[in-house]
């Protein structure tokens, strides 16, 4: 092909206005052997259409397997937009409850029954209170009192055992006493 053939083919290439004819004529020049210095870059443009034009035809099936995937997706994203209006829904649910039991915990509370307008009849149910609780406590500490004599056993064993450490120390002078004064001999 002449260099300015070339040229004007590839001109038009670049605008967009060649016909289908002249692609492929440029196609089959640049697929040759023999190429014009300084359309090298072309040539490797073309040979790259060459390549694009073996791509092989999708197996048979695919575009079900493809829409298949996307209604997967589409059911997906309906699941996690429930889950969503689900999860508002019982939020709402609780805070509405929260606000009706707060309604009736404060609201509806009846006054204390207890009180007392006399001070002096306030006292004597204090103390009367004040003598069972103790009454019940003292209760409780009696039943601790053989605790306290398991203590007091414990301590005393202690004791007995300070004193045999004490003797067993003063038998071991005694001894080393005695054994000196058997070397001195």
């Amino acid at each position: 092909m002449k260099e300015e053939r070339l040229k004007d083919l590839l001109d038009k290439y670049y605008r967009g206005e060649t016909s289908e004819a002249e692609e492929s004529e440029l196609k089959e020049y640049f697929s040759g052997s023999h190429i014009l210095k300084g359309y090298e870059a072309e040539r490797d443009i073309f040979s790259n259409y060459q390549l694009l034009d073996a791509v092989p035809e999708p197996s048979s099936g695919f575009s079900e397997r493809i829409l298949k995937a996307v209604d997967g997706l589409e059911r997906l994203e309906e699941r996690k937009l429930a889950r969503k209006r689900y999860i508002s829904i019982l939020s709402s649910a609780a805070a509405i409850l929260l606000l009706i039991g707060s309604y009736l915990v404060f609201f509806n509370q009846k006054p204390a029954e207890d009180t007392f307008t006399d001070p002096q009849l306030a006292y004597a149910e204090t103390m009367r209170i004040l003598n069972e609780v103790s009454a019940k406590l003292n209760r409780g500490t009696e039943a601790l009192k053989p605790i306290s004599r398991v203590q007091q056993i414990a301590t005393g064993l202690n004791a007995v055992g300070e004193s045999a450490d004490m003797i067993s120390g003063n038998l071991r002078r005694i001894k080393l006493l005695e054994e000196i004064s058997n070397n001195n001999k």
